[in-house]
């Protein structure tokens, strides 16, 4: 993990657009965790743990279409439009300094993506993911349990050369995510996307799993190596984890995504204090499970 933090908030977009590939020019592995407001990321670029005398940190944010769309209350099926989520990253990018891997769902229409694409650089995100499912976008760690497509592997690739010849700017990753293994498709399904991706331009390949065990999506970036042994790999341990970040890095993956911890890890503790509050009629009780009010003031740049 990032052994060194950046100095000083007010990166430009291109600096900050740039910094995910300098990163990964630099380290053998990213760790990325998501960021669903300014305050969490905050708390994010701030969080550190020393061990060995080395000090670990994370190397960037994930916006995640889970986390934002549940922030507002509404379902994870691409009703929060494009433009409310890239407003709330300019707010993020306002008071802190870390790149930001955007999860771009299916990516909507070709023809729309190439615009998202554009307006993601110019705001300063370093990458967005895109993920090979067609009609309504349902989570998927439902898997088979509700009804869900993958497009053909030609529409897909023909999708990711559309958005790479609409890019403007060197720096900016497409990364291409493939449901093969979610969807029980099957892992020669799941190369062959991998591979026809990668040939169509995509600048990185994310394997997704709903398994316990990390054994196929390591048999994936084990098999995929042999071909590519450069293109970043992604993966999202949300479902298989008790695996490593290092483990993880070991086995050939590039960016590791911690993908809904932060809002995962809020709701409860905020669920929490609500009935004593009410029981009480005070918040005496609640104090110790809450953040001091001096914390927040130093957490907060320019407060006091």
């Amino acid at each position: 993990m990032n052994t060194q933090r950046n100095s000083g908030l007010g990166r430009t977009p291109g600096s900050r657009r740039a910094a995910l590939r300098q990163l990964l020019q630099k380290k053998k592995g990213l760790c990325i965790m998501e960021a669903h407001s300014p305050l969490s990321a905050l708390l994010i670029e701030k969080a550190a743990f020393n061990a060995n005398g080395e000090t670990r940190h994370f190397d960037g944010f994930w916006s995640s279409s889970l986390t934002d769309s549940t922030l507002r209350g509404k379902p994870d099926t691409e009703l929060v439009h494009m433009h409310h989520r890239f407003d709330a990253i300019n707010e993020i990018f306002d008071v802190t300094t870390l790149p930001l891997i955007f999860d771009g769902d299916t990516g909507g229409q070709a023809e729309h993506l190439i615009h998202h694409v554009r307006e993601a650089e110019n705001l300063g995100i370093s990458a967005m993911i895109i993920e090979d499912k067609t009609g309504l976008k349902k989570n998927s760690l439902f898997g088979n349990e509700v009804p869900q497509t993958q497009a053909s592997i030609e529409e897909f690739s023909a999708k990711i050369r559309a958005a790479k010849a609409a890019q403007v700017t060197p720096e900016f990753m497409l990364i291409a995510r493939i449901e093969s293994l979610i969807l029980e498709a099957g892992m020669d399904d799941a190369l062959a996307r991998a591979f026809s991706y990668a040939d169509a331009g995509a600048d990185g390949i994310m394997i997704h799993s709903r398994l316990k065990s990390p054994d196929e999506i390591l048999e994936f970036a084990r098999r995929f190596r042999e071909r590519y042994p450069r293109i970043p790999l992604v993966c999202v341990p949300t479902s298989f984890n008790d695996i490593t970040f290092d483990e993880l890095v070991a086995g050939g993956f590039n960016i590791v995504i911690y993908a809904n911890h932060m809002l995962r890890a809020s709701y409860p503790a905020m669920q929490a204090i609500l009935p004593d509050i009410l029981q009480y009629g005070r918040t005496l009780e609640v104090e110790d499970r809450c953040m001091s009010i001096k914390e927040i003031l130093d957490l907060i740049p320019g407060t006091r």
